[in-house]
């Protein structure tokens, strides 16, 4: 993030006592690790931006359901960000009313731009919490304690969805291969 102002003044306002300051505290603290998360699991860095700011306007909506403690609040925040990007995704698939295809046509001959393209469609795919756990372990290198941590779930759910979402990529990138 460029550290551009992420909530209207009358939102800020109607926080009352240091409430205020903790949302600037809450922002300087997390919202470059929210903002990586979101770009990882958003179709642009626009996309991204709006999550995050959405995840802290519901932190300055409802301060008293941010848990004190830092890492209870970024889980909180990472919870938080998580529903609204699964909340797009449900609204872009209504919108697109058709399944997913083929990643758009590159014309940077590349692999490692295809890969990236390749990789995304396949994440696109994937159901919402199996793509946030593989995003989360894969590309941000978060351990399976920490993501248990974070989304409230069991070790061993963490676990059974990183196998399952391997072989659902290797299955979707086998057949793009084709």
């Amino acid at each position: 993030m460029t550290g551009e102002v992420i909530a209207f003044e009358g939102t800020i306002g109607r926080v009352e006592g240091d409430a205020g300051e903790r949302l600037a505290a809450l922002f300087d603290a997390h919202h470059r690790r929210l903002y990586s998360l979101a770009c990882r699991m958003c179709r642009s860095r626009e996309d991204a931006r709006d999550c995050v700011q959405e995840a802290f306007l519901r932190a300055a909506r409802h301060p008293q359901s941010v848990p004190d403690g830092s890492s209870a609040e970024e889980a909180w925040l990472v919870r938080v960000l998580i529903n609204i990007c699964r909340d797009g995704w449900r609204r872009q698939a209504v919108r697109d009313r058709t399944p997913l295809e083929a990643p758009p046509d590159v014309v940077d001959h590349e692999s490692a731009v295809i890969a990236r393209a390749l990789v995304r469609t396949a994440l696109e795919r994937l159901p919402p919490r199996r793509r946030a756990i593989l995003v989360l372990y894969e590309l941000e290198g978060t351990g399976i304690p920490e993501i248990s941590r974070l989304l409230g779930v069991a070790p061993v759910t963490v676990r059974w969805h990183l196998s399952r979402g391997r072989k659902q990529m290797a299955t979707i990138l086998k057949g793009r291969a084709r």
